[in-house]
């Protein structure tokens, strides 16, 4: 009997599921966000404690997918980043004008 190779068997893509992004099988806990816990050293034990429902081969492989596929999670790790600047900055100029509204 021949091996099959597994990859990566916690991780999957739906295009339904967080705009396809790779995501741990059956959750919405996308890579991105594993990856960046552990860029601002948060163990893999300290992400557990935070999501209780995930164990640790589920974030071992997130790990590992993101090591496979860099470029593609550093992608979107950067879009999510503009996004939330653009967000933020989009929030503060609707608070200045609701605040100059509210003064006249």
């Amino acid at each position: 009997m021949l091996a099959q190779p597994v990859e990566h068997p916690y991780i999957e893509t739906k295009p339904d599921v967080c705009g396809g992004e790779p995501v741990i099988r059956g959750t919405r806990i996308t890579v991105r966000l594993i990856v960046g816990f552990m860029k601002i050293d948060k163990s893999v034990d300290e992400i557990i404690a935070m999501y209780p429902h995930l164990t640790h081969a589920q974030v071992h492989d997130a790990l590992s997918y993101y090591y496979d596929h860099r470029d593609e999670i550093e992608e979107w790790l950067r879009v999510n980043t503009v996004a939330c600047q653009l967000e933020k900055t989009a929030g503060e100029a609707w608070r200045e004008r609701s605040y100059i509204l509210t003064k006249t």
